[in-house]
């Protein structure tokens, strides 16, 4: 089994920061892309930010400057660090992976439960 586990979230004040964690556990044999999506209610589930195992990061638009991705490969982590928070970033992120995991079978369906970042006055 594979697990992905989101912490990190919050209630934070507009211009305040949060950073995420996301760590996978279980039966890996190699993680490639990491990435952040977010939903707010009413939308469409989006993509934030990746990061590939060699470091190579892209983000949107709408957070570039204020979030950064990364990864400690060591310990099968990856963080999202928000800072500059505006209201429309509040939404609930979500972590995953492209991975190898048990039976040596890759894929990049696996998702986290899921933070809820708030930012409001």
């Amino acid at each position: 089994q594979v697990q992905l586990v989101e912490s990190g979230g919050g209630l934070v004040q507009p211009g305040g920061s949060l950073r995420l964690s996301c760590a996978a556990s279980g039966r890996i044999l190699n993680i490639y892309d990491m990435s952040w999506y977010r939903q707010a209610p009413g939308n469409k589930r989006e993509l934030v930010a990746r990061i590939t195992s060699t470091g190579r990061t892209n983000y949107i638009e709408s957070v570039k400057g204020r979030f950064t991705i990364s990864r400690d490969n060591a310990k099968n982590t990856m963080y999202l660090q928000m800072n500059s928070l505006k209201p429309e970033d509040t939404a609930v992120y979500y972590c995953n992976a492209d991975l190898v995991g048990p039976n040596f079978m890759r894929s990049d369906d696996y998702w986290g439960q899921g933070t809820q970042v708030t930012v409001s006055s």
